[in-house]
């Protein structure tokens, strides 16, 4: 299949702004998996030292439909040349919440990260998930892996 016939799945999910400064989660390529969501920061840029976290505020809620969750990511550049990334990667918004998009950031880095307003600092991938039920039982079927946990498969 070449990309040119691929079809994609489409959604869309309801944005609303809450900051007029705001940017929307948008794609900044054809094919690009994720919006890149941007610090909403008016009223000045925010520091955060190395091996700390700040909650960076986008400026805006969103409804995600039902059966669908948003997975917040880091951006790659931001994780390999800065050492910044997400502390609950990825994290997820729910399709039942309603309030104002967070991103929360964590410095790996060595020196001080600014965050300035408008900076793209997460990208979002909205993906369907399947709702289950825990059901309580006496016992599980077998495995050849069984009980082995981290590391029992091998390198």
């Amino acid at each position: 299949m070449t990309t040119e016939s691929a079809i994609a799945a489409t959604t869309s999910i309801s944005v609303k702004r809450l900051n007029e400064h705001a940017t929307l989660p948008s794609r900044h390529s054809a094919h690009a998996a994720g919006m890149d969501l941007a610090a909403c920061l008016p009223d000045g840029p925010i520091q955060i030292a190395p091996r700390s976290i700040a909650m960076i505020p986008c400026g805006f809620a969103m409804a995600v439909p039902v059966g669908f969750e948003a997975q917040v990511r880091p951006r790659s550049g931001l994780s390999c040349k800065h050492g910044m990334t997400l502390p609950n990667s990825p994290g997820t918004i729910d399709s039942d919440y309603r309030g104002e998009v967070f991103v929360p950031l964590i410095n790996h880095g060595a020196e001080v990260f600014t965050v300035e307003h408008q900076m793209r600092i997460a990208q979002m991938v909205i993906a369907p998930v399947v709702l289950a039920d825990a059901v309580e039982v006496d016992s599980l079927d077998e495995t050849p892996r069984g009980t082995g946990g981290f590391g029992s498969t091998g390198l």
